[in-house]
């Protein structure tokens, strides 16, 4: 059978190579794939147009690009027609540039997205595909910052110059420069987040969140945007309704500018994003996805979701740029919420969770952690986390932490975190030995921790008692990837499976320079793991 589309960018990819049906494994449409890969040559050509004109980006055209890359992300968008109307704007702004260039550059056409899926050297494929889904992730994190008033303009120039180059540069030793300066970059937009983040809402302090939903009505809200979240706490302010964390929000619990202002930011609703479709099963309130990960809706709650941001889903109601959640409210208002109290328990079976532990927090017990390292009260640290999934496998990451012995601390963020999270594992020198650093951009967070104890304990990272396990799933999960990696840092082991796009070329590579590697099982990875100190 002909392909009737291709797509490879997330953990999901039919049996391990890419999804090429009439739909793909996360639901989305050969319709919707084809209109993102439209947008996405049109974006390559507005940038490419940019480049060529040599001003300065305007901030209108880095937002443009920002929203068209976050748009094409794994389960932000189910919705061909707002893509089209998307890729509507490009264009337009796109003519616009050309139109007021002076002296006019030569006309720039759409990139054509099947020349990268039909490219035949594998390794170039591989490298503009690594290149393109990192710059993805990184387009979510850029727009999350610039929501909140944070721009960097050799951010903006670095994504027309990347874009440019996944359609023009077919030299692998560049190509596999670029793997790395996005990394680089990748680094710099989420140290830029944590500063837009931190800024608006205050440095995260640790926290307990309850898992149980207080009887009356309630509003859960899902993804990352911190801004959204501040809109609608402000907006739900006094009007006897609760508002509750799901997924990667459960972080906004730790910023003292929401949990400290807003009484009524009470609790945390569910686990991770793919078990949404069974724990919204007749959910009596409103959910509000501001950005990924939304799945396909069943019929029990379709009328209760609502999306804002660049989210978007057929016969939703989208909330738009005014950020006016009266619809969500009333919607609220109208179901009423539990008539009792009622607990939705974590994957583990816990009543309440920890959160708030980014760099700041943890880093403020530098001198103590050291102290304990040196004591031998503190053996070993472990980063466990990133983008949680579907693929039972993934039950791993819980195995390996009930595996790890009481002298050792766990560091975990983003949706992967919600393996774990709930398990009673005690404390270990006065601090839990889980500690949530955050959402998947806190990744930074982490490695604001790992280098802070490197300095204290006057070492390399790669020198630490701690090992990288991750988890991923999209596209964010590829750009903290890059990241980590263009910091040199060694020995990550990745599950549940390395990504379908990296040929086997560019994985040996990867592996010979980074020691990067697979998940085995948790008992062989833990023995090597603490075996290395």
């Amino acid at each position: 059978m002909d392909e009737q589309m291709f797509c490879y960018q997330c953990e999901q990819a039919a049996h391990g190579v890419g999804c090429t049906g009439r739909a793909g494994v996360c639901g989305k449409s050969a319709e919707t794939a084809d209109a993102q890969d439209r947008l996405t040559g049109a974006l390559i050509g507005f940038a490419t147009l940019l480049l060529d004109i040599g001003k300065p980006i305007q901030p209108p055209q880095a937002l443009l690009l920002l929203e068209g890359l976050f748009t094409t992300i794994t389960n932000v968008n189910f919705d061909p027609e707002t893509v089209a109307q998307l890729t509507d704007k490009v264009w337009k702004a796109k003519q616009e540039a050309f139109a007021s260039a002076c002296p006019a550059p030569s006309p720039v056409g759409d990139y054509d997205m099947e020349k990268l899926w039909q490219e035949p050297d594998p390794d170039v494929k591989s490298l503009k595909s690594f290149v393109l889904f990192g710059l993805r992730g990184m387009a979510a994190y850029s727009y999350h910052a610039r929501v909140l008033g944070y721009t960097d303009g050799e951010i903006d120039l670095f994504f027309c110059t990347a874009l440019r180059a996944i359609a023009q540069e077919r030299d692998k030793d560049k190509l596999f420069q670029l793997v790395e300066d996005t990394g680089r970059m990748a680094y710099r937009v989420m140290a830029e987040l944590d500063k837009a983040n931190t800024g608006a809402f205050g440095d995260p302090e640790p926290v307990e969140v309850s898992l149980t939903i207080e009887k009356g009505p309630f509003i859960v809200i899902s993804g990352h945007d911190l801004y959204d979240a501040k809109c609608l706490l402000e907006q739900t302010e006094g009007k006897g309704i609760n508002v509750y964390t799901h997924s990667e929000m459960l972080p906004a619990h730790g910023y003292p500018e929401l949990k400290k202002r807003f009484p009524h930011l009470k609790g945390n609703f569910g686990t991770a994003w793919q078990n949404q479709q069974r724990e919204f099963e007749d959910i009596p309130a409103p959910v509000l996805f501001t950005t990924n990960c939304i799945m396909p809706l069943r019929p029990s709650y379709a009328d209760r979701v609502f999306t804002t941001s660049v989210v978007s889903y057929p016969g939703v109601t989208h909330i738009g740029e005014d950020r006016d959640f009266s619809p969500v409210i009333a919607k609220a208002l109208e179901l009423g919420g539990y008539p009792e109290d009622t607990l939705i328990p974590g994957m583990n079976g816990g009543s309440a969770v920890t959160t708030g532990f980014a760099h700041h927090a943890v880093l403020s017990h530098a001198e103590e952690i050291v102290q304990a390292v040196h004591e031998g009260a503190i053996r070993h640290f472990f980063l466990i986390g990133g983008c949680d999934g579907t693929r039972p496998s993934r039950r791993y990451y819980t195995d390996f932490a009930k595996l790890t012995p009481p002298d050792t601390v766990i560091l975990t963020l983003a949706c992967g975190k919600f393996r774990l999270n709930d398990l009673p594992l005690g404390a270990v020198a006065g601090l839990p030995r889980i500690l949530d650093v955050g959402q998947c951009n806190d990744a930074y967070s982490a490695i604001r921790i790992a280098l802070g104890l490197a300095e204290a304990f006057d070492c390399s990272v790669n020198e630490l008692p701690l090992s990288i396990i991750l988890c991923w799933f999209e596209q964010k999960a590829v750009c903290v990837l890059m990241a980590l990696l263009a910091l040199g840092i060694r020995g990550i082991r990745l599950g549940p499976t390395l990504p379908a796009f990296l040929s086997p070329g560019v994985a040996a590579v990867l592996q010979e320079k980074y020691d990067l590697r697979p998940i085995t099982t948790p008992e062989e990875d833990l023995a090597a793991c603490l075996g290395r100190h």
